[in-house]
């Protein structure tokens, strides 16, 4: 397609959208009495407006039924997680059996650690990308020293070449085979939440199975954003949070996947608790722990029932939309019409005010784009917000802009874009 900066082209792209009208599903910030541009859902997604219904009908069982709740009503609490699958898998692209929802995102990449990280004196490193979330850092960092291990010896943390800031998958590759005698693990991020890269998931956990190693992912900012196949790359594990791109609330409730090759390997260890006891025998109160088949055989604790409430509606505006593959589209074409008014910016100037350091293959991002400011960054970045423009800042020089295809329109873009610039005189 080829872009024009002007408002008519991008209120001409939006006549013809397709999904517009989902924007209406959902509670945009107000500033000076008009919608904002919220360009942040890659940090938490906006609310849909049948939040407040779906959460005031699980109160009302609660305020009605009280504990026969968990068995009665429309929606009994005990089996509430189970409507959650559907739209799950195909978010995730998993099998019904390999998901569930439970806890928050790093209680996850704990639990998991207890199966998939089983180092011995030989085989014993994780390899991960070098400047992941910093709770990933922390959790690995903790899980190898509980295990004995020094840190800096046993992970592997790998950056982009002097110069760039992008992985290469072949460099991702060519380390796994490097390291392949002593990895028990490579953890990866699906989407870097500081870059906005895409990583080739298929071709790490490839590598990582050909190394002898598991191969598990966080994928914080790359569920309900890009395309996932998580059975079919044959990935071990994953986790993820909510809130994000799912627009499941502040801490809203997080995921599991683990692949179903493992639900019959009684070697596998996990942490055990009484939610991940087998359903039909789990009122019996039998001493042993007899795990559920499948992901649900990893749940630990009672279902917070008024988070997966939030999180069904979430789930249910993107049923109602038609999964992932429609917006997907969008927000390819949202997020280069967002990089082609950056590097229009750049050219009217003469100099590469905004470097964006997102690569500028589709198939690489997702809908964030990470901006370099080369000067007066954080004043340009509060100018953004002071004209209700809601992104994102990174010490010490990264604005992250997410054009969300659910709920962003072009006309959001070209209004971020048209504040960017008029940025560079005003926050001096």
């Amino acid at each position: 397609m080829i872009y024009q900066d002007t408002l008519k082209f991008a209120e001409s792209l939006d006549a013809q959208d397709e999904l517009k009208a989902f924007r209406n599903e959902f509670l945009i910030p107000q500033h000076d009495g008009k919608d904002a541009v919220y360009l942040c859902g890659n940090s938490l997604g906006l609310q849909p407006v049948s939040a407040h219904k779906y959460l005031t009908t699980q109160l009302n069982s609660w305020k009605d039924l009280a504990v026969e709740g968990w068995f009665q009503g429309e929606n009994p609490w005990l089996s509430f997680h189970q409507q959650l699958k559907k739209p799950l898998t195909d978010l995730t692209g998993a099998r019904s059996e390999e998901i569930t929802v439970m806890n928050s995102l790093t209680v996850n990449l704990h639990l998991m650690f207890v199966s998939f990280y089983k180092p011995t004196n030989k085989r014993y490193k994780i390899l991960m990308e070098g400047g992941a979330f910093p709770s990933d850092q922390y959790a690995v960092e903790s899980q190898v020293a509980f295990h004995g291990f020094e840190p800096g010896k046993a992970i592997i943390e790998l950056y982009p070449r002097e110069g760039e800031y992008a992985l290469r998958t072949d460099d991702i590759i060519s380390a796994i085979e490097q390291n392949a005698q002593e990895l028990a693990l490579v953890l990866f991020g699906g989407v870097n939440y500081y870059t906005g890269q895409l990583f080739d998931m298929a071709a790490i956990a490839k590598a990582a199975h050909n190394a002898g190693a598991y191969a598990g992912f966080d994928l914080a900012h790359a569920v309900g954003n890009v395309p996932l196949k998580l059975h079919e790359w044959d990935a071990d594990f994953a986790c993820w949070c909510s809130y994000k791109y799912m627009n499941s609330g502040p801490g809203g409730i997080s995921g599991i996947f683990v692949h179903e090759k493992h639900f019959d390997n009684p070697q596998l260890q996990r942490f055990a608790g009484w939610w991940g006891y087998r359903a039909d025998k789990r009122f019996l109160m039998a001493p042993g722990f007899d795990p559920a088949r499948g992901a649900e055989g990893w749940q630990v604790s009672t279902s917070p029932i008024l988070l997966m409430a939030v999180h069904k509606a979430a789930l249910d505006v993107f049923e109602k939309a038609g999964g992932l593959d429609k917006l997907r589209d969008k927000s390819i074409l949202l997020t280069a019409y967002l990089e082609h008014l950056v590097q229009q910016i750049n050219r009217k100037h003469g100099e590469q005010l905004f470097m964006i350091i997102t690569p500028a293959n589709p198939d690489e991002r997702g809908c964030q784009l990470s901006i370099v400011c080369k000067r007066d960054g954080k004043a340009i970045f509060n100018y953004l917000g002071q004209n209700g423009v809601i992104g994102d800042w990174r010490e010490p020089d990264v604005i992250r802009l997410s054009p969300v295809p659910l709920y962003n329109s072009f006309k959001d873009v070209y209004e971020a874009a048209r504040h960017l610039e008029d940025a560079l005189v005003g926050s001096g």
